[in-house]
């Protein structure tokens, strides 16, 4: 994790070494591929494992699973070579202490109210919209919210204009990002990723 603030900063969905590189050279924290099918940021694993080959150790890369067999997703991560695993969907705790392995980081990723994090054996929990991806928030605003114990970090509908609101309002650990730094659906844009990644820093500066 950077030592510039202490927000974690993930960005989702990149497909493009160019992509990769603007994030980490911007200071993202994780760099997230898609391997869930039926998403315009969908790679395959030979995809993810070139674009992955670059990154800094200090840079978490994570592949992003939806729904998929724990068989599926030990296969994609071993020939993608990621060091993190994010699912979404209705795995439970045996899938995580299934999918367990030296030096590999496990994120569940939920739309439901969580307690804490590390409920089902995870090291990183992810607050999502109830359409991932879709780029519609939640109403992380609500004052009925209340902030998860431990590592979490929030998603859905989040941008360069509001991720500083957001993590003032929710008290959010880091934050993940896809659509939300995308010019067109499916296609980042190198400078809202600067522009997301400089605003959730400055929002961590003025909270630490």
């Amino acid at each position: 994790m950077s030592d510039v603030s202490d927000v974690f900063i993930k960005i989702c969905g990149l497909r493009t070494a160019h992509d990769v590189e603007v994030a980490v050279a911007a200071g993202a924290d994780a760099v997230g591929f898609v391997f869930a099918p039926g998403s315009p940021r969908t790679v395959d694993a030979a995809t993810a494992r070139a674009l992955a080959s670059g990154v800094p150790d200090g840079v978490l890369t994570v592949g992003v699973f939806r729904g998929q067999s724990v068989a599926e997703v030990r296969r994609f991560a071993e020939e993608s070579g990621v060091r993190g695993v994010q699912l979404h969907g209705e795995e439970g705790p045996e899938d995580f202490a299934a999918l367990r392995a030296e030096g590999r980081t496990l994120l569940r990723a939920t739309a439901q109210h969580v307690e804490r994090c590390g409920e089902y054996g995870e090291d990183l929990l992810l607050l999502d919209a109830p359409d991932p991806g879709s780029g519609k928030p939640w109403n992380w605003g609500s004052p009925e919210f209340t902030a998860p114990a431990g590592r979490w970090l929030l998603a859905g509908g989040l941008t360069p204009a509001n991720v500083g609101e957001a993590l003032a309002v929710t008290g959010a650990w880091g934050v993940d990002v896809s659509s939300g730094v995308e010019s067109e659906r499916g296609i980042k844009s190198p400078d809202l990723i600067r522009a997301f990644i400089a605003a959730a820093r400055n929002a961590g500066l003025r909270r630490g």
